[in-house]
């Protein structure tokens, strides 16, 4: 490795590093408003859905599939109603990977 590239990489950690830390040693010191801070609650949400639903309408990341036999769909929507019903994580994980395998493997002998 040259001394040009260990350089290049020490500096993008100090710049990370730098970033990281002014957020962490400051950020006790912002205040926000009661409506920012309640909308800031819905950031995790809004982030998981902008992941997880391209995967379930779109899996082969190129073509909508919105079919009975689109396994990764059947087993979000499930997924999600057992989440909206029980709202246990662990369910919710277990239910929908259940649901997933279970139609793949009835899709392949049905459609």
């Amino acid at each position: 490795m040259s001394s040009f590239e260990v350089t290049l990489i020490a500096g993008m950690a100090l710049i990370t590093f730098g970033i990281r830390y002014v957020l962490f040693a400051a950020g006790h010191r912002v205040r926000f408003s009661p409506l920012v801070s309640q909308a800031l609650g819905y950031v995790p949400v809004a982030v998981l859905t902008a992941i997880i639903v391209p995967a379930m309408v779109i899996p082969d990341g190129q073509h909508w599939q919105l079919s009975l036999d689109n396994a990764y769909l059947i087993g979000g929507l499930i997924a999600i109603l057992i989440a909206a019903r029980w709202r246990n994580l662990l369910a919710t994980i277990g239910g929908g990977m259940l649901a997933f395998f279970l139609w793949r493997w009835l899709a392949q002998g049905l459609f």
